[in-house]
């Protein structure tokens, strides 16, 4: 499996997904800018992905930093952590990690500021081996909702490069098949960027699972013909009341699936899953260059030596809405799948992020 992130000599290491399937390529960052840059870029992106990336993106421009007390360290660090939050506004996952790298600190504040140096970083790279165990727990639980012979739509891609490794949604699946079910899954493109096409059909042929590539208006049809049995999909921001903000197309994903039977679940570890906002209404949905929507990006020429830009299928000057994300109120998702557990939308709520985490489980299929 190819690594997505990881830190490396003093710098932080990651696969330039914006140039798959075409070309495997990695980016060395050797200041917070580069990695700032790439989280923009979606040169990484998925929300795990990007929490880590900014956690390391913050360890890495600590090390810059000169300072001679706990308080003057942590003043000179705000400004990082500030440009971090600022790179994409949806996505939780960014917020998550500066919250928990502030509380990591304030607990190491009688050290010297070279080891607040050298502990960022060990709690960076701690932040990515965690996430890899997260997405195997919710491996593991999703599995269970996948009966041998299912064939799974999955929106976007939650797969291993948008995490540190394993996936959130296709977890379930490479679990399911590992357990011997046979398994089809069916992968949107997921216009405009197309990282359905790009990387989740990518990836799982890579995995071996049987995967078919659909347009994003296909979806509604395959539903009712009855040749889809499930829906998992990943999530960047889910709120108090079970509202899913995920990439644009998923609410269409879900109403398609009310209205045809289907379950539709949602994988999403604790670190996506935002408690302060109470209904996805209050969700940040950030729109982005009109640039992805009126062209096409890719190698221009065939061969290894082919050029690489863009190709534009609209005229100039059309106006454009490109929102990134949508949210899917709560009463369209079946099921949201944890590593502590499968949770109806409304359970939630009650999820305590802490050790002694109250499980409220319930059989949701």
């Amino acid at each position: 499996m190819v690594r997505t992130i990881e830190w490396k000599r003093g710098k932080v290491i990651m696969l330039d997904q914006s140039r798959l399937p075409g070309e495997v390529k990695f980016l060395e960052c050797s200041d917070y800018l580069a990695v700032a840059e790439g989280i923009k870029k979606l040169r990484i992106r998925g929300a795990p992905a990007i929490g880590i990336a900014a956690a390391m993106g913050i360890a890495l421009g600590a090390q810059d930093i000169k300072a001679r007390s706990f308080e003057e360290f942590i003043t000179k660090l705000e400004p990082i952590f500030h440009y971090m939050l600022s790179t994409r506004p949806t996505a939780v996952n960014i917020k998550w990690a500066v919250e928990r790298l502030r509380r990591y600190l304030d607990s190491l504040r009688d050290n010297s500021v070279p080891t607040l140096k050298k502990m960022l970083v060990q709690e960076a790279r701690r932040i990515l081996d965690e996430d890899i165990e997260v997405n195997k727990a919710i491996g593991e639980y999703g599995a269970k909702l996948i009966k041998d012979g299912d064939a799974i739509l999955t929106h976007c891609n939650a797969g291993a490069l948008a995490t540190g490794g394993y996936g959130t949604a296709t977890a379930p699946m490479l679990v399911a098949r590992e357990q011997g079910k046979k398994i089809r899954v069916f992968a949107d493109e997921t216009r405009p960027v197309l990282q359905g096409a790009r990387l989740t059909a990518w990836e799982l042929a890579q995995e071996g699972i049987p995967v078919t590539l659909i347009t994003d208006n296909s979806a509604g049809a395959l539903m009712r013909k009855g040749e889809i049995d499930l829906a998992i999909v990943g999530t960047d921001r889910t709120v108090r009341n079970g509202d899913v903000a995920n990439k644009i197309g998923t609410y269409t994903v879900a109403v398609l699936a009310k209205e045809n039977g289907i379950p539709f679940y949602v994988a999403a570890p604790l670190s996506s899953i935002d408690l302060s906002i109470p209904t996805g209404d209050l969700v940040p949905i950030e729109e982005r260059d009109p640039s992805e929507v009126t062209c096409i990006s890719g190698r221009l020429t065939s061969g290894t030596r082919g050029s690489w830009g863009s190709v534009r299928i609209a005229p100039e000057g059309v106006t454009v809405r490109n929102m990134a994300f949508d949210v899917t109120p709560h009463r369209y998702v079946t099921g949201i799948i944890t590593e502590k557990g499968i949770f109806r939308p409304g359970d939630v709520k009650n999820i305590m992020f802490e050790s002694g985490m109250e499980k409220h489980k319930r059989s949701v299929r």
